[in-house]
């Protein structure tokens, strides 16, 4: 009875609202109070920096709201407002993205703990609105921290839980959350959006303390280290992404506790995998197609499951090769590309072979790419990944070719 009564108590306190993924966010950076948040428009981000525009309108939101002339202005200026102390938001998509870059490199070793949004969309050229994961994946290996989202409730929870990482001072570094554009960037889902009262319970205010750039401190920015201190700030970095590890963790059970929901697993849902013999892998909206797809041949006996990452850096690699390890394959569906890396595979396939390496027991691994472009990823094209997953299954081996599902002859 008292579950019932701490449910309903918990109900009461939020309210339902059909929005966007976009629209999501900017609920959530709301109730996270913001102070400063930039906006240049391109598509399928711009929907967000309209949404966060129209709350400041309403006087729902007061911060300042700054439009530049280009990404590169747009994350220079709230990478300097967040080391005077203000709560930032930016985000872009595609070549936006990549015209930020030089913005982009300093902004961990800075340890600037802002939130960006990334609006997966594919590169140019050719030029295509449709989404690809290559964009936020730039950034990989320069010590942002990287997550994918499929839902608009995700793309809400995880923009909270976010700041609440990116500001602990075990931390201190940015992070890119990325949403399918599109497929969850403009379609609307029924989401809960708490109040207020619970959010400021979940998230401290945002503190620099002795690393504020102020008067009053004056603190070095930027400095040129060369060969005297450089590696030893690399090496500050890496110590800090190992220590997102425990914090993000602790802050998804933080969430359970205040919200009364969140995934106990914060760096990856498993669908249907406890007795999988093939486990699918993949990022973001991809999700949706391939567990239709395992309802289906579920109901025809083939035992296939999903795991979607959530987080991409850090990377899970414990807790992957454990709930890997059972399995008989694994097929890893990539919506990115990699030319010329190991066995031409995308990013994700061979990310799963290094967390694999050293395990005791390595299933054959078959590396996909499908949906670039914004293309749909059909139930056929999941269903023949995995009959190619299950004759490797039968033979032991792993195939070394990648398979490009979806793509005409």
């Amino acid at each position: 009875m008292a579950v019932v009564t701490q449910a309903a108590t918990a109900a009461s306190d939020e309210k339902e609202l059909l929005i966007s993924g976009s629209e999501a966010v900017a609920e959530a950076l709301t109730l996270a109070d913001i102070d400063v948040v930039t906006a240049y428009p391109i598509r399928p981000y711009d929907t967000v920096m309209q949404a966060i525009a129209k709350k400041i309108a309403n006087g729902q939101l007061v911060a300042e709201y700054i439009v530049a002339e280009g990404e590169h202005s747009q994350f220079e200026i709230v990478k300097h407002a967040s080391t005077v102390g203000a709560r930032v938001f930016a985000g872009s998509s595609g070549v936006g993205w990549a015209y930020a870059m030089e913005c982009l490199v300093v902004t961990p070793p800075l340890r600037v703990p802002m939130l960006a949004l990334v609006g997966n969309r594919a590169l140019d050229d050719p030029g295509a609105f449709g989404v690809e994961h290559n964009d936020a994946l730039f950034v990989r290996d320069l010590g942002w921290m990287l997550c994918w989202i499929d839902t608009s409730q995700e793309a809400l929870d995880t923009t909270l839980i976010g700041y609440r990482i990116a500001e602990d001072r075990r931390v201190f570094l940015p992070l890119a959350i990325s949403a399918d554009g599109a497929f969850l960037t403009h379609s609307q889902a029924l989401t809960l959006v708490p109040s207020k009262q619970k959010v400021d319970r979940f998230l401290p205010a945002y503190n620099r303390g002795d690393l504020q750039l102020h008067p009053d401190n004056p603190i070095t920015v930027a400095p040129q280290a060369n060969e005297d201190w450089v590696i030893e700030i690399r090496r500050q970095n890496d110590e800090a992404m190992k220590r997102a590890y425990t914090v993000i963790e602790e802050a998804y059970a933080d969430f359970r506790r205040v919200f009364g929901r969140g995934p106990e697993n914060p760096w990856f849902e498993e669908y249907m995998t406890d007795d999988a013999e093939v486990v699918l892998i993949g990022m973001g909206t991809i999700s949706l197609p391939i567990k239709v797809a395992i309802r289906e041949m579920r109901a025809q006996g083939k035992k296939v499951g999903l795991l979607r990452l959530r987080w991409f850096r850090p990377f899970p690699y414990e807790r992957l090769v454990t709930a890997l390890s059972k399995a008989q394959a694994i097929g890893v569906i990539d919506r990115n590309y990699s030319f010329g890396s190991p066995f031409a595979s995308g990013v994700v396939a061979n990310e799963v072979r290094a967390a694999m390496y050293n395990a005791e027991r390595r299933p054959p691994l078959i590396s996909f790419i499908s949906g670039l472009g914004g293309r749909e990823v059909m139930l056929d094209d999941v269903k023949k990944a995995t009959d190619i997953c299950y004759a490797a299954a039968r033979s032991g081996q792993s195939d070394a070719k990648t398979h490009w599902l979806g793509v005409r002859d």
